[in-house]
């Protein structure tokens, strides 16, 4: 479900750069909600 949104996400590049700029915000979000949930459980 979240990589779903994720990969929407990104997808809305439409140059190669803003591609990149969008997985790499993916990555980080992705990683934050990762954090956000191990965080959240302890």
């Amino acid at each position: 479900m979240l990589l779903a949104l994720t990969l929407g996400l990104s997808s809305c590049g439409n140059t190669i750069r803003g591609i990149g700029n969008d997985l790499g915000n993916a990555v980080d979000a992705t990683q934050d909600a990762g954090r956000s949930v191990a965080n959240s459980v302890n």
